[in-house]
Parts: structure tokens; sequence; C-alpha cells
């Protein structure tokens, strides 16, 4: 492969080299979280600033861990992944936000993804369609059993992923809205939880490269409960998902020097 890199030894999209990130991951869309995500971390250092990746490390527990952001979709996630992996790291957590689809699902909720419907184009880079997205069941129950410790309302279960945000919110708009809505009629029949954009991915590329990933998610609202004149309060406060992983990672870590 063409080193895009030109011997400076960073990863090509990432600006990041072998050694500035810990094997711990937080990996959440938005940019701007990063910071939010860092101040959890002892003695936290912008490690780097590129498009839209922005990389902090310190330490949680006294391990070296980081963040990274992947901004939209799986195709950005996607590179965040192998170019960290190709740094070090082995363990990943996204930590993000998702549209509730089950009409359990609320505002402010948390949504932990154990498994994610391939509704997307990257993962059909890596891996066969009738391959599964299926999340790391050590870091899935650690997800679970940190929203409980902190009293926060979890669904976990399927999601599911797409590439397109207006796909969903409008689809009958759409010149495909034929299969987009009946598609999204039969995964609520399913018991999807929520809809975002990026796991499905993730998994399948963890996957391929044989590390760790899970992830959990923000409840921004439900447009299921829209449609039935249900309450739908919106809440976009990630602070609530940001403290889940966190607690989460920190379990992680304690049961990996075990």
């Amino acid at each position: 492969m063409i080193d895009y890199s030109e011997g400076t030894g960073k990863q090509y999209h990432i600006g990041v080299a072998k050694g500035e990130v810990g094997r711990y991951v937080l990996l959440p869309g938005d940019p701007k979280r990063c910071e939010k995500i860092a101040k959890y971390f002892d003695n936290p250092v912008l490690v780097a600033d590129s498009r839209e990746y922005v990389t902090y490390t310190g330490e949680l527990n006294g391990v070296k861990v980081s963040v990274t952001s992947t901004g939209i979709g799986g195709p950005s996630a996607s590179i965040a992944m192998e170019e960290l992996v190709a740094c070090g790291a082995d363990t990943f957590i996204r930590v993000g936000t998702c549209g509730g689809m089950d009409i359990d699902v609320k505002g402010s909720d948390v949504v932990v993804a154990q498994a994610a419907v391939r509704f997307e184009g990257t993962s059909k880079e890596y891996a066969p369609i009738e391959y599964p997205a299926v999340a790391d069941l050590q870091i899935t129950n650690a997800l679970v059993q940190a929203a409980g410790k902190l009293g926060q309302t979890c669904h976990a279960g399927v999601v599911q992923c797409k590439d397109a945000f207006y796909g969903q919110h409008r689809p009958e708009t759409l010149p495909n809205s034929v299969e987009l809505l009946r598609k999204w009629d039969a995964w609520c029949k399913l018991g999807c939880k929520a809809s975002e954009m990026e796991s499905a991915a993730l998994f399948i590329v963890a996957s391929y490269l044989r590390v760790r990933c899970g992830s959990c998610f923000l409840v921004v609202a439900n447009q299921e409960r829209e449609k039935q004149g249900l309450e739908n309060p919106q809440c976009h406060d990630t602070e609530i998902a940001i403290k889940v992983a966190i607690e989460a990672l920190r379990d992680i870590i304690e049961q990996d020097k075990k």
C-alpha cells in the first residue's frame, strides 16, 4: 500500500502514530465531544486534530486510554478503527446518539447495541451481507451493567444502521420510498431498539481485524412515539451516554487486569 503519510510515521487520516493511543479507545462521532470525554481521563493530552478525527490520550484506572472522533457514518468510522488498530488499539466503545424505534424507548434513555442491521454500504465491502454485525459480549455486558449502576434506563438489543439520515426522517419524499418504508416497518416489527449510523460498520470491521467493539447511545427522541401521539421528550445531553461508557470502560480495564 502507498505510504500517503510520506514517511511521517503517522496514520494518513487520523494523524496518530504508534504509541500515541492506548489499547482502549472511545469513539464518539462529533469531534467536539472528544474534549468532554477526555475530561474524565487523568492527564489528558490532545494528540491529533485532523479532518473529522480529534484524538486525546490520558489514563483511566492507571491505564492508557484514548478518545477519537469518527465523524458521521460508516466510511469515516471504519477508517478511524483501521488506523487506530494500526497504532495499537484493540478495544473500542462507540458512544453516540440515536433515534428510538421501539415504542418503549424514550428520549434520555440509553440504548446498548447487541447487534446492528447492516442497512449501510461500508460493511458490505468487508463481509458478505449474510455475516452478522455483532458487538463484543464483554463490552455489551459491561455497558448494560454500567447503566444499571448509574440508575440509567437502558435498552439492549438490535439497532438499525443506515447511511442517509433523511432516509429515516423523510423517506416518503425520496425516490426509493417504497423500499425504505417497507424495511423500516419490518425492523420495527422485529423489535429494533433504535436507528444510528456507525455500529454496523464498526462491528464488521472489528470482526475482520479481530478486535473488540461495543456501542452505547443517548436516545435523542423517538419518531415512532411521535407517530402514535405518545409523549416524545427530546434530550441532547450526551453526558448521559458518556458516563455509561466511562463506567463500562473502567470495568473492562479491571477485568482485563485480572
